[in-house]
């Protein structure tokens, strides 16, 4: 699965998921943007990428500001001159139970995880048409496909996207671009390591597999998605969760 000399937009690809999967990328022979809101993370992603002998830009964005995302996309072009993949991760948690969870949160995790991808497809997709190919994955969740106690915002963002992926799938694929998304299930990330050792056991002995998922998994995911080995998969939901049980 090779990525030679094509160009992948990598939201969230500051930390975590992100950055595993942009560095990858750059291994596999990609031109690299790296999408982060976090400037000192973004730029430590792009040395790193660049001291290895790969090509990588940072830009920063906040995914919710079409004006910004427009910016990304124009400088992305000065660059590379192209867009052939376009990795929509950037995401947020704000939880809480329905009850007590506040508008505000409702509104961010709305925004960054569902309005953002909105944003960084609707900028890519007529450059992508241009050219007749494209492929775009989408972070979703095992959570938007089976819910969650204390995660409404977080959720129905998920869920969400498998909606986006299912209709761009339909309405692109004859253009030549693919849209797929992941659905990662528990994942070693920043957040779990803040997660109570007890909680994390009861993750591993939900997943039939015995342990928790690497950022590792899901980038290998992304990868065969942005790769010509996937070249007839389009408006699929990959899970990316060890077989969860729920």
């Amino acid at each position: 699965m090779e990525l030679k000399d094509k160009v992948a937009v990598i939201t969230g690809a500051g930390k975590g998921i992100g950055r595993e999967t942009a560095l990858l990328f750059a291994q596999k022979g990609a031109k690299v943007v790296v999408v982060d809101f976090d400037p000192q993370a973004g730029k430590d992603v792009v040395e790193e990428i660049t001291t290895s002998g790969g090509e990588a830009i940072f830009c920063s964005v906040n995914v919710t500001d079409q004006a910004q995302v427009q910016e990304m996309v124009g400088r992305t072009l000065e660059s590379f001159g192209r867009i052939d993949v376009l990795i929509n991760n950037a995401g947020i948690t704000q939880d809480g139970m329905l009850t007590k969870l506040s508008i505000e949160q409702w509104n961010a995790v709305i925004g960054v995880n569902l309005t953002g991808v909105f944003n960084c497809t609707q900028a890519v997709v007529p450059i992508m048409i241009q050219q007749g190919s494209g492929s775009i994955a989408n972070a979703s969740s095992v959570v938007g496909v089976y819910g969650n106690v204390g995660q409404t915002n977080y959720s129905a963002s998920k869920a969400g996207v498998i909606g986006l992926t299912k209709s761009w799938a339909k309405e692109l694929g004859k253009k030549g671009i693919r849209t797929n998304a992941v659905a990662p299930g528990f994942i070693v990330t920043d957040m779990t390591a803040k997660v109570p050792e007890k909680v994390l056991q009861l993750m591993k002995d939900k997943t039939p597999l015995g342990r928790l998922g690497t950022a590792r998994d899901v980038a290998l995911a992304y990868l065969f998605l942005a790769s010509d080995t996937s070249s007839f998969i389009n408006g699929a939901v990959i899970p990316v969760d060890g077989g969860l049980v729920t």
